[in-house]
């Protein structure tokens, strides 16, 4: 039986996902990335994570915005989505975030089938069905890239 997810060891410097993809010979639009969006309402603060294929932009001020409810939301910077998942940038994934975030995955990443997506450390990475994506909590599937 082949387990339904794997997890390979890369060159940490090769975490980035178009240096990642050259070096590996993995094809970009099988490549789904993960970025930490914040959006406030009020004096609320909520967090999502966003995944989209490398091949595709994430619609953060239009579907994303509106899926969280939120007025105003911005890709969170760098040292604060570090500190917010516990994980190494260049390596962040849904797996094992915070149960109250959203995580929004992308039709495109659907329908990529098995991609490739961070381990939460830039030494390795992790294959996977992009379907068990939904299976984590708060997982909602939408059109969210243009």
């Amino acid at each position: 039986m082949v387990p339904e997810a794997q997890v390979a060891p890369i060159d940490p410097t090769l975490a980035d996902t178009t240096a990642f993809c050259a070096a590996y010979d993995v094809a970009p639009d099988h490549a789904a990335n993960c970025v930490v969006i914040v959006g406030r309402r009020g004096g609320e603060t909520r967090y999502a994570a966003v995944m989209v294929l490398a091949t595709t932009r994430a619609d953060v001020n239009g579907v994303i915005r509106k899926e969280l409810d939120v007025r105003k939301c911005s890709f969170a910077p760098m040292d604060q989505a570090v500190e917010l998942t516990g994980m190494e940038y260049g390596g962040i994934t849904p797996i094992g975030l915070p149960d109250d975030w959203s995580i929004l995955v992308d039709d495109a990443v659907i329908a990529a089938g098995d991609v490739i997506v961070g381990s939460g450390l830039r030494r390795s990475k992790i294959l996977l069905p992009a379907a068990h994506l939904l299976n984590l909590p708060n997982a909602r599937q939408l059109r969210l890239a243009s």
